[in-house]
């Protein structure tokens, strides 16, 4: 079985680069504007009177099938996983190249929310 022959480090390295890929499709402000077509924007004001805006999936279709998985972490970094699989799998220096640097990110993001909330911020 092929799962036999990879191994823990390669097996963290695509943890660590599906961790940070599905983090910026799903929740970076930088993607937002792939997001923005398969959602809308619902405004609900508050007792208080301030307001929040909430992203909610399009209706139907193809729209609102996508909308729902890029609302979901979950079933995003399921499809990420694959791809990034796939792309390890293949053996293509590009693809080991985008890897490599999807992983590194997301240690660096790891590090920065735990340096973040070790010093308050």
């Amino acid at each position: 079985m092929i799962v036999q022959e990879i191994s823990f480090v390669t097996i963290l390295i695509l943890g660590l680069a599906s961790f940070r890929l599905t983090r910026l499709i799903v929740y970076d402000k930088i993607t937002e504007f792939l997001r923005s077509p398969f959602f809308n924007e619902v405004e609900e004001t508050n007792e208080d009177g301030t307001k929040d805006i909430y992203l909610l999936p399009k209706e139907k279709g193809l729209k609102k099938w996508i909308g729902e998985l890029l609302s979901c972490f979950w079933c995003t970094g399921i499809w990420v996983s694959v791809g990034i699989t796939i792309l390890c799998l293949t053996g293509a220096k590009t693809g080991s190249f985008i890897i490599l640097i999807l992983a590194v990110a997301a240690i660096g993001s790891i590090i920065e929310v735990i340096i973040s909330k070790w010093i308050g911020n």
